[in-house]
């Protein structure tokens, strides 16, 4: 089969795509629901139409373009990624997967393949935390691991619910239709940039990944005493932000200790009230994300942190409350598809590496219903989630490649 991918289309398509941005270029920022978001999965149907697709979309706004195969009656094989941005991003995260995924499906047509089983490209609605302060709030539903109560409970900084934004975004219906029945595909194969340095670095061309890391997040709020920071001398202190300080600390010295470096814990918010430079902080709030390949050992971080809170709030006379936003469990690839990319990939004399996926996707939560695997391309540097986030086209077209004779293996067996 002669798959030859347009590679000059899909760079012009991905080049526009970053155009439907409330940033300048080369930024990117599209947050789920917002102007920028809607226009964009306009022009992405758009051009699923061209190519022959049937769309639908669920009640959350999850974009399925379907290609019909001759055993429709079968599960599909799916593949896809998302189009949100946060802020100040790049143009190739999520985009990849989806441009990819839409140029993996018109290669195969154009070299005449009919798919047994239908191929399917999904469109995510979100895969960042940006707007609801938790990634793959659209996977999470399809998968089951969000319940309807997400429809109020989620909201954005402005107390808007996920019921009310996506209703006004035009996606009405019950959040309980969202969620697929387990087995609902075949497979599910995601394409995506590394977002990490190691296929650059070692000169290899695609990345197999062969698990995905679990990932928790907690909230932490330290309540403590303000006052004027001339006044109150230190004996009498209760400074939330230097109990926040010291939780901080040990947080990084947990993940440090595991004697795993797939080990990794991050602060990346502190909010400090009343924030005044000569007043004592009352309050603080901070987020920790954790992240494992190992659920166990991230489990065990996990209480550590709690206790070091406890310990902190008795030596620093404050209240300290943890609250756990998520904490999800690993996932496998599946081998049939692992071993289905490896062949691909000696039989086209693609070099690659088996790795693991630190960073989690849309695929964590797509395991829940259907066996996955996961195809990354480099990025230059490792570099993400940054302005100068850039993968090359003929690293691009390579992967998309890849993808599309998975798909049509998969499509087949």
């Amino acid at each position: 089969m002669n798959i030859a991918i347009n590679e000059a289309q899909l760079t012009q398509e991905i080049d526009t795509l970053a155009l439907f941005s409330a940033t300048e270029p080369p930024s990117v920022t599209r947050i789920v629901y917002s102007e920028q978001d809607l226009q964009a999965r306009a022009w992405f149907k758009e051009r699923c139409c061209e190519a022959g697709l049937t769309i639908r979309e669920d009640a959350i706004g999850n974009i399925f373009a379907h290609w019909i195969g001759s055993q429709s009656d079968l599960p599909a094989i799916a593949t896809g990624s998302h189009l949100d941005a946060i802020p100040h991003a790049g143009k190739y995260d999520g985009v990849v997967g989806v441009l990819g995924g839409l140029e993996a499906i018109r290669a195969l047509q154009r070299s005449g393949f009919q798919p047994q089983r239908s191929i399917e490209l999904i469109l995510f609605s979100a895969e960042e935390p940006t707007r609801f302060g938790i990634g793959c709030f659209s996977s999470r539903l399809l998968g089951g691991v969000l319940t309807s109560e997400a429809d109020t409970l989620l909201k954005d900084q402005q107390g808007n619910t996920l019921q009310q934004l996506r209703n006004q975004a035009g996606f009405t219906g019950p959040i309980d239709s969202v969620c697929l029945k387990r087995d609902a595909y075949a497979a599910f194969v995601e394409l995506h940039i590394e977002q990490g340095p190691i296929l650059e670095r070692d000169h290899l061309q695609i990345g197999i990944v062969t698990s995905i890391a679990a990932p928790a997040s907690f909230r932490i709020e330290i309540q403590g005493e303000g006052g004027h920071a001339g006044a109150v001398l230190m004996p009498a202190r209760r400074d939330a932000l230097c109990a926040a300080s010291e939780i901080i600390l040990a947080i990084e010295s947990f993940a440090s200790k595991t004697g795993a470096v797939d080990t990794v814990a991050t602060v990346g918010i502190c909010n400090v009230h009343p924030g005044a430079v000569n007043s004592i902080p009352s309050r603080v709030e901070i987020t920790v994300d954790l992240r494992d390949t190992d659920e166990t050992r991230r489990n065990r971080v996990a209480e550590q942190i709690q206790e070091a809170c406890n310990q902190i709030a008795v030596k620093r006379n404050v209240s300290v409350a943890l609250h756990k936003i998520n904490a999800d469990a690993p996932a496998q690839c599946s081998p049939h598809i692992l071993q289905a990319i490896e062949e691909i990939c000696n039989q086209e004399s693609i070099s690659y590496q088996k790795m693991v996926s630190r960073a989690y996707h849309d695929s964590l939560f797509m395991a829940r219903i259907a066996p996955i695997a996961m195809i990354f391309i480099p990025c230059r540097g490792g570099v993400s989630h940054r302005p100068d986030e850039y993968a090359p086209p003929e690293d691009i077209s390579r992967g998309v490649k890849v993808l599309a004779q998975t798909l049509a293996r998969l499509s087949h067996t």
